[in-house]
């Protein structure tokens, strides 16, 4: 195991000057609870200076050729690259994320700004034509796309930076400027994410970085912010959009997890998978397994096998490499999953595993039986929880989904096209994985949810869409 170098404070990044500021919180190491730094909080008057410097890089960032948009982009993939072990170190140390998982997370962000910066030269308008109707026969119409401006970025903690890559790399493709506003729990990891995008060449006009809770609520009412984009839980996207008035919003939320087991599937196909993704980077996953649905003549052999997968995982310090499942954020949220899952077991779940706590590090917990209304099964855990339900009726299986709140992923195990095809048309998600789980996503792909799962999409190609507004064009003979 290693000791990483920290940075000591989390600074405020803002007109190309790191700031401090008289207001600072201490940052944790949620796996021994050690005091590892301090981050420091957003004025109102600093924000001011952030929102203004941010409108004089969109109009920089608007100015220059997507070439050499791209390649600078380009430029600070290839040094992401070149310190993923370090900064997954200092990921791990802030946020519990096993030291594996954090540098495939580092790497997947250098993937995600080469593909945004592919994406930013293929923006594209349309011809519309206009002799269709007799108001425009002999004009020439096209529709074309500009970039929108300033973008207001509000990143979680539990993939700090890839996520943050999926805003930051298609705001810059398609010309804008972004201030950025990260989880204060991962706000080492993005100070030091921040400082290797600057020194692989980011022109600083491009980013203004700020922390604190006001600064985020003073972001999303601030006129001189034109987008925003926020990935986080689905109570504070509500309070976003409320309080956003005419802004476009994007919207990354939460979600259930939901993975069916057709009577069909191969089991030693899918138990190791439902039990890897439900708790991987410890269930903290908005994607992450979370309930699995068993045809009830599979449900025996499918929880025996489960059991032994998850089994297998190790838990504890997220420096070691052996380590499978680290701690979660918090002590708080150690307590607040427990809770959900002693609930379930007074309604008569049965625990197969798991169900205990040391600190922030929550065991592997596997629940049989679980009553469909249970707290655990309707609501995000966002823990290293799997409830596993028999059934003996898919098409109630697809109400059951379908009536929940959530409408993010879903996955299904099955060798029938036919009830593949069938759960793709009746499941109200943003995405269905066939012969997968609920947990997976390629950086290229669309990605967000309906319902309480959110607006808008993330995926290089479809944020820049979002990310550009729509110019109407006519020219007259």
């Amino acid at each position: 195991m290693l000791n990483p170098t920290l940075p000591q404070v989390a600074s405020l990044f803002i007109d190309n000057q790191w700031i401090s500021s008289d207001v600072s919180k201490p940052a944790f190491n949620p796996f021994n609870g050690e005091s590892i730094g301090r981050v420091f909080e957003c004025s109102p008057e600093l924000l001011d200076l952030a929102l203004a410097a941010a409108r004089r890089g969109a109009e920089l960032a608007a100015a220059m050729p997507a070439r050499e948009r791209a390649g600078k982009l380009h430029r600070a993939a290839d040094n992401v690259r070149a310190h993923a072990q370090e900064l997954a170190l200092v990921m791990a140390v802030e946020t519990g994320k096993p030291v594996r998982d954090g540098r495939t997370e580092v790497l997947r962000s250098a993937d995600t700004l080469d593909l945004a910066a592919q994406e930013g030269l293929r923006i594209e308008g349309r011809h519309i034509p206009m002799d269709s109707s007799a108001i425009g026969a002999g004009k020439l119409g096209v529709s074309l796309r500009f970039p929108v401006g300033v973008v207001a970025a509000i990143t979680p903690f539990n993939a700090p930076v890839n996520l943050t890559a999926h805003k930051l790399g298609p705001a810059w493709a398609a010309g804008n400027s972004v201030i950025l506003k990260p989880s204060a729990q991962a706000a080492l990891t993005l100070q030091k994410y921040v400082e290797i995008l600057l020194e692989g060449g980011i022109p600083p006009e491009w980013l203004q970085l700020v922390q604190g809770d006001q600064a985020a609520a003073a972001l999303v009412r601030a006129p001189q912010v034109d987008f925003i984009s926020f990935t986080g839980s689905s109570g504070v996207g509500e309070l976003i959009k409320a309080g956003s008035g005419l802004k476009r919003v994007a919207l990354e939320l939460g979600g259930v997890g939901h993975t069916i087991v057709a009577q069909d599937a191969v089991l030693e196909e899918c138990a190791p998978v439902c039990a890897i993704n439900g708790m991987r980077l410890a269930g903290q996953s908005c994607i992450s397994v979370q309930n699995v649905c068993v045809h009830r003549s599979l449900y025996d052999g499918f929880l025996e096998r489960i059991a032994a997968s998850v089994g297998a995982l190790k838990t504890g310090n997220p420096l070691d490499e052996a380590t499978d499942v680290g701690p979660v954020i918090s002590e708080h949220s150690a307590a607040r999953i427990l809770t959900l899952v002693d609930e379930a077991r007074r309604d008569g779940a049965q625990r197969v595993c798991g169900g205990a706590r040391a600190g922030a590090l929550v065991q592997p917990t596997l629940l049989a039986g679980v009553p469909a209304d249970a707290r655990v099964v309707r609501q995000e855990v966002f823990g290293p929880v799997v409830n596993v339900m028999p059934y003996d009726d898919i098409e109630a299986v697809f109400r059951q989904i379908n009536a929940g709140p959530f409408g993010l992923q879903a996955g299904i195990f099955t060798q029938s096209i036919g009830l593949a095809m069938t759960a793709v048309r009746r499941l109200r998600m943003g995405g269905v994985i066939v012969n997968g789980s609920s947990t997976w996503r390629s950086d290229q792909a669309p990605y967000g949810g309906v319902k309480d799962s959110g607006m808008g999409r993330e995926g290089p190609k479809f944020a820049i869409r979002e990310m550009t507004e729509e110019r109407f064009v006519v020219f007259n003979a």
